[in-house]
């Protein structure tokens, strides 16, 4: 009853800039903290960045001062704008939300599909 679906994901060159999308709908109560998470070939899957209820946010070594995060709680979405991107951002990108429904509880953590990014010349 709780859907994410990311959407912006492509090709872009090095150095070029993309920003992710993430919406959630159904039978939302309410949403806490929303992420982005990503996972590269021959890597673990990492936290790229959290972004809090109150708009707080905590970012990789790797993503800060390139990447931003931000949220639109009236569309309960979670964005991530990426900037100076490298062949090592490389990566199936996650979003996911600490979310009450109507019909769960307490916070369950929604995972999207996923949107690939690849950073290539």
């Amino acid at each position: 009853q709780v859907q994410l679906v990311e959407s912006g994901g492509g090709l872009v060159q090095p150095g070029g800039s993309l920003r992710l999308s993430c919406a959630a709908s159904g039978s939302i109560f309410s949403v806490n903290a929303m992420r982005w998470y990503r996972h590269g070939p021959g890597k673990e899957r990492e936290l790229v960045a959290d972004i809090g209820g109150d708009g707080s946010t905590i970012y990789a070594d790797s993503a800060k001062g390139r990447f931003t995060i931000s949220r639109d709680n009236a569309k309960n979405a979670v964005y991530l704008q990426m900037n100076s991107l490298k062949p090592e951002d490389t990566a199936v990108y996650t979003c996911n939300a600490d979310i009450k429904s109507t019909f769960v509880s307490p916070l369950y953590t929604y995972w999207g599909q996923g949107t690939q990014v690849t950073v290539s010349s």
